[in-house]
């Protein structure tokens, strides 16, 4: 009958997404290493003051760190163990909800506080005087906490072990999914109220950005008598960063939708990637928002070179590293306006876009 071929069928797709589990959970452990890494390194550059970078700056980079490393320090370590220790399961289970509602959480923080970022990048470049007036500390604390507080919120009946909406745990990606199409419109508005809010105005404000940086860039290059060229910052740093949100958030989102829609879920590697790819942003944002600003990379040599004299100094004379006085003599002198805490600064230093575009 036509039930059993179906059920044959369906079993012979799950022995073979368990065949390749091995394969996806070494691509998982690597891709947590990295995030983690890469984001112990960033909270030990921006704990204290950083060159250019304000108070506020950093807090809301203190909060997308926190948001990227519970992509590795929680979200994977969770579904793997999911992973060990049940199968494929199509009926309620409260703990993949749980499972379910972490993972949802920490993806709309993570997009959240982008959005957020952008926008204090926004008011950085736009209104440089009245930036400590507009973007108080209180003010960009709340943002902080309604970036954190509000998807749980939101996301707080996938958690609920009830009829509102099945979460059943996926051996093709490994994590514990939403059935979306058991609820098409609570899932729709999850992606009305979270991803696309987040993409119109990160993009709104990083292009508006960017278009202010262009035109600096060939005003200066008309009156600049020396003719020698300069460097595109803006392009170097607000393009990547947008590039790496659409590449990473948009197949997923385009994924749930898929789903809530046609109640089918796509091909199994399809769906494992589609899945996993917003975690790798948690890594790209270490690269784009910290690692291509030269003051953060300045700090981030001075620990190193702290911590090698510390841990080893032969090899720190071996590779030629200063001094503990010699770093904090210059240390100093990098970090002289930090005593400024309220200057308008912006989160890549993006008062420089204008001025150097």
């Amino acid at each position: 009958s036509s039930d059993q071929i179906n059920g044959s069928v369906h079993i012979r797709m799950l022995s073979l997404e368990l065949a390749h589990r091995s394969i996806k959970v070494c691509v998982i452990v690597a891709l947590g290493v990295m995030i983690t890494l890469g984001n112990i390194a960033v909270l030990l550059v921006i704990s204290s003051s950083v060159t250019g970078w304000s108070r506020n700056s950093r807090h809301l980079l203190l909060s997308l760190t926190a948001a990227d490393s519970a992509f590795g320090l929680l979200v994977m370590p969770l579904n793997l163990w999911v992973s060990l220790v049940k199968g494929y399961n199509e009926g309620p289970d409260a703990l993949c909800h749980v499972v379910a509602f972490c993972n949802a959480t920490i993806y709309s923080t993570c997009m959240y506080t982008l959005a957020t970022i952008s926008l204090e990048r926004y008011v950085a470049v736009f209104y440089p005087l009245k930036y400590c007036a507009i973007l108080t500390r209180k003010r960009t604390l709340l943002l902080i906490a309604f970036s954190w507080c509000f998807p749980p919120f939101l996301l707080l009946p996938i958690s609920l072990p009830t009829d509102i909406i099945q979460v059943h745990f996926s051996t093709a990606s490994l994590v514990c999914n939403p059935s979306y199409s058991t609820n098409v419109l609570y899932s729709l508005s999850l992606t009305s109220l979270i991803f696309f809010p987040c993409s119109i105005i990160m993009t709104y404000c990083n292009l508006r950005v960017w278009c202010a940086a262009k035109r600096q860039r060939l005003k200066l290059r008309q009156y600049d008598c020396a003719r020698r060229s300069r460097p595109n910052v803006a392009s170097r740093v607000l393009v990547p960063v947008m590039a790496a949100y659409y590449t990473c958030w948009t197949p997923c989102m385009a994924a749930m939708i898929y789903n809530a829609l046609s109640g089918r879920s796509v091909p199994e590697w399809a769906e494992f990637v589609v899945v996993w790819l917003p975690t790798s942003n948690g890594f790209l944002n270490c690269i784009f928002y910290f690692w291509i600003n030269q003051s953060f990379r300045r700090k981030f040599y001075h620990i190193l070179q702290k911590l090698t004299l510390a841990l080893c100094p032969k090899l720190a004379h071996i590779f030629g590293c200063y001094s503990t006085s010699q770093i904090q003599f210059m240390s100093n002198i990098f970090d002289n306006n930090n005593s400024v805490h309220g200057r308008s600064a912006s989160v890549s230093s993006t008062t420089t876009l204008l001025s150097l575009a």
